[in-house]
């Protein structure tokens, strides 16, 4: 039989174990960097065919995996739906050296490498060099974390 005084203490303490396993549902980042679009609104078919950064537009956006993808061009746009994991970046944008770490890092569209036929982006141009010190190790460290680092 509970007692009155066990029963007003398992009521105390359920918002704080509501408050606390919902923060941690809450507290969950998105699969793919968004500020407020994936990836900075940079259009990711671009670094594969002109190998530099592009910025996309509010014209051809695409949604995917939980985000708005912009692009340079409608083509660019169409390239990506016909198969998005070949032009989405590893780590759904986030810093993939920051990944390799266990942790999560925005990014800039600057600091970018393409391995394998893969996009990686990287919080700065230092992460970069960082991250191309050992790019298959750091890519099997990234894969081991992700995406339990999401939160």
């Amino acid at each position: 039989m509970i007692t009155r005084r066990a029963a007003l203490g398992l009521f105390a303490t359920a918002p704080i174990a509501y408050a606390l396993t919902s923060n941690v549902a809450l507290a969950a980042e998105p699969e793919v960097f968004q500020n407020p679009t994936a990836i900075n609104g940079y259009d990711p078919v671009a670094y594969f065919t002109e190998g530099k950064p592009v910025e996309g537009s509010g014209a051809n956006v695409v949604e995917w995996n939980g985000a708005n993808w912009h692009f340079a061009t409608a083509r660019n746009a169409a390239k990506f739906l016909e198969n998005p994991e070949a032009f989405a970046p590893v780590f759904g944008g986030y810093c993939a050296y920051a990944a390799s770490k266990g942790s999560l890092a925005p990014t800039v569209p600057e600091a970018w490498t393409i391995h394998e036929n893969k996009l990686y982006l990287n919080f700065s141009l230092r992460a970069q060099e960082l991250w191309r010190e050992d790019i298959p190790g750091n890519i099997e460290k990234g894969l081991a974390n992700w995406p339990g680092i999401l939160g």
